[in-house]
């Protein structure tokens, strides 16, 4: 089985929701997806993307995604690539497929002349984390993440 990573295209837009879906239920959040395809599509595919993706296939079939963005050091002066979503279907893990959708996020941070590479993983995840660990990862004790969410962002907008 060879694994083969590609840019994502308007096409795959249901096999993103899925990996989406899938991801959601495996990190016991299926409740709190709330995407609406269009307004996805539009992110992903339309005149300003904000976000890319990467499909990760075998056999010509999609088995994971990597769903990524630009973020911003101001302490290197230079961009990074934030990691927010990776899924690989469990039917095809341990096939290369997750690794060679870091691998290429790599490499598409050292093309673009990024700083670094980021991502959050849930602290219940250690098959996740150990992955991530022995591909050079180092996990950011110290650092909480913090949100502005629903109505919180609302009014912190008025």
């Amino acid at each position: 089985m060879t694994v083969t990573i590609r840019p994502a295209g308007p096409s795959d837009l249901d096999a993103i929701i899925a990996f989406i879906r899938a991801l959601a239920d495996y990190e016991k959040l299926a409740d709190e997806v709330r995407l609406d395809r269009a307004t996805l599509d539009r992110h992903l595919f339309g005149a300003r993307p904000m976000a890319e993706v990467l499909i990760a296939e075998i056999d010509a079939q999609p088995v994971g995604f990597a769903l990524f963005f630009h973020n911003f050091s101001t302490f290197e002066g230079r961009p990074g690539i934030y990691l927010e979503d990776l899924f690989v279907d469990p039917a095809a893990r341990g096939a290369g497929a997750g690794r060679a959708l870091l691998s290429r996020l790599a490499a598409l941070a050292v093309e673009r002349g990024c700083a670094r590479l980021e991502w959050s993983v849930l602290d219940w995840n250690e098959p996740a984390i150990r992955f991530y660990k022995s591909l050079g990862a180092t996990p950011m004790d110290g650092w909480t993440i913090n949100r502005v969410a629903g109505f919180a962002l609302s009014e912190l907008a008025r």
